[in-house]
């Protein structure tokens, strides 16, 4: 949440909260409270992928970027995944899984 605050600079952020049972601690909660001056929080249903648009996000890392690739160790995978995510968040892709999911920007 520090670096996302810090990377935003002044702009405020919506967080979309799966349903993963971490999130829900007393722990986190507290967190979130804390951050309410510069974030919002719209929790997702436990599970519902559909709703959730890094879903589609990872969908297509998976079957595109990392499809049939081998690498030669973390640093080679880092690489491979830092190309792959830049030629996605350069084309309409991000918003697509935004509206496929329902969301509106």
């Amino acid at each position: 949440m520090r670096d996302l605050k810090k990377h935003l600079s002044r702009q405020k952020a919506v967080l979309i909260w799966d349903g993963l049972p971490a999130h829900e601690s007393r722990e986190m909660k507290k967190l979130l409270e804390s951050q309410r001056s510069w974030s919002q929080v719209d929790m997702l249903p436990r599970y519902s992928p559909d709703l959730n648009p890094v879903e589609d996000l990872w969908g297509k890392v998976e079957g595109q970027v990392l499809a049939d690739r081998s690498v030669d160790g973390v640093a080679d995978a880092e690489v491979v995944m830092t190309n792959g995510m830049e030629r996605i968040r350069q084309s309409d892709l991000p918003f697509s899984f935004l509206r496929h999911a329902g969301l509106s920007f």
